[in-house]
């Protein structure tokens, strides 16, 4: 039985948003303008800190991802784990030189969910920024969502809530924007995914349901039949289509992932693929264009082969990933047919070595590990392996790319760097 409690009421009208400056090619958001981590753009095969065009030490930790918007880098970091010291900085760097422009910091919350525990593999900064080449986004858990213009002044933050999960493994989802709307997973704060008014912070609608715990997904926006943008999130039991307009839900599949999610889910032609779960991890291929309860009569098929941190790539048919335990996958997207299934040779042992999601760039697969340098794959079924690059330092490597420009962004705990 469901016990979801949706409210979907506008409060007035949406905004529609400038256009800005945003071009073809900006990496706007996390894993991309479209969430799906893919481009036709090609970087380079292989590099290493000596070859990057240049490097940027970076003010604090993060395990957010860089975005690339009107030849300027949006990084998010953060510095002190509680207490009075304990900030949240954006960070905005010259994509041509690598020098910052500006950056800003925000107090960290009263009080955040102890540094302990698996909120140590990635922090308080995981969240990806998202710009609509007028105005930039970054949300950090329970300080807040906050929105700056592009010369660096602040023009709102909001608290979306204070909770936490029975975990207490703290905030990782990223915001997204569609026409004047900020929409942010505040499951761990709030048990809520929330529509904000981009211009001002205002709530314009919120989606409630108490299985929304320990869902650590960044929504992906699908526009469906009859022109409806809907916002599509992978939870614990369940899979949602909401309609961004008003934030009520149009259809829902329950599946059998259980647990926690954090992969964002994965849109194709004619399927939503799904991943995650705990702790046993599932793959689920649900047709698209159901309404209301699809749970009979849309799920494809589902495999136990899956991915629990990284977010898969969708290319040619096949689905694409390397599991946090370093397992390099290739799966037929339309059968649910494992094709590939083999251990990173040379992955550094113990933990959870992989954390980032793979981005396809051109003919080719990058998969960033966390100690081990990044792992480039052909993008075909078999993923022959092409070039393994060295570590770009010391510390932990969380962070999904960027690309834009013909240039690929790695982020570290440490640095940004720079290749081309």
């Amino acid at each position: 039985m469901r016990v979801a409690v949706l409210s979907g009421v506008l409060s007035g009208v949406l905004l529609v948003a400038s256009l800005g400056t945003v071009s073809a090619s900006d990496w706007t958001r996390f894993r991309g303008p479209n969430g799906q981590g893919v481009t036709a753009e090609k970087v380079p095969l292989e590099w290493s800190a000596e070859s990057a065009k240049w490097t940027l030490d970076l003010p604090g930790e993060g395990s957010s991802s860089p975005i690339v918007v009107d030849g300027k880098i949006f990084v998010t970091c953060y510095s002190g784990v509680d207490g009075a010291d304990s900030q949240r900085t954006l960070v905005c760097v010259d994509a041509r030189t690598g020098m910052i422009v500006w950056s800003d910091s925000v107090s960290g919350p009263q009080r955040d969910d102890s540094y302990s525990g698996y909120l140590r593999e990635h922090g308080y900064a995981s969240g990806t920024p998202v710009s609509d080449g007028k105005n930039v986004f970054a949300f950090f858990g329970k300080a807040g969502v906050v929105a700056w213009d592009m010369e660096g002044r602040k023009i709102w933050q909001k608290d979306v809530g204070q909770m936490s999960s029975n975990r207490r493994w703290g905030s990782a989802a990223s915001p997204l924007l569609h026409d004047g709307l900020l929409i942010v997973n505040a499951s761990e704060e709030n048990r809520a995914i929330l529509g904000l008014d981009a211009a001002t912070g205002e709530e314009k609608w919120r989606a409630e349901y108490a299985g929304l715990e320990l869902c650590f997904a960044t929504p992906v926006l699908v526009e469906a039949d009859g022109g409806v943008m809907e916002a599509v999130i992978s939870m614990p039991g369940e899979v949602w289509g909401i309609n961004v307009e008003n934030g009520k839900l149009r259809w829902y599949c329950e599946i059998d992932n259980g647990g926690n999610v954090s992969p964002s889910v994965v849109v194709g032609e004619d399927a939503f693929y799904t991943f995650g779960g705990y702790p046993a991890q599932q793959t689920n291929a649900i047709r698209r264009g159901g309404r209301k309860d699809i749970s009979k009569t849309h799920r494809l098929w589902q495999g136990r082969d899956s991915s629990y941190v990284a977010t898969p790539v969708l290319s040619d048919g096949h689905l694409y990933w390397v599991s946090d335990r370093g397992q390099a996958y290739s799966v037929n997207a339309k059968s649910g047919e494992t094709v590939t299934r083999s251990r990173l040779q040379g992955l550094q042992s113990g933990g959870r070595p992989v954390y980032a999601s793979p981005v396809k760039a051109g003919d080719h697969i990058y998969v960033v590990t966390r100690r081990s340098g990044t792992y480039v794959y052909e993008a075909t079924p078999q993923m022959k392996q092409v070039r393994v690059n060295p570590p770009l330092d010391d510390t932990d490597f969380n962070a999904t790319p960027a690309v834009a420009d013909g240039r690929v962004y790695v982020r570290s705990n440490k640095a940004l760097y720079c290749f081309e």
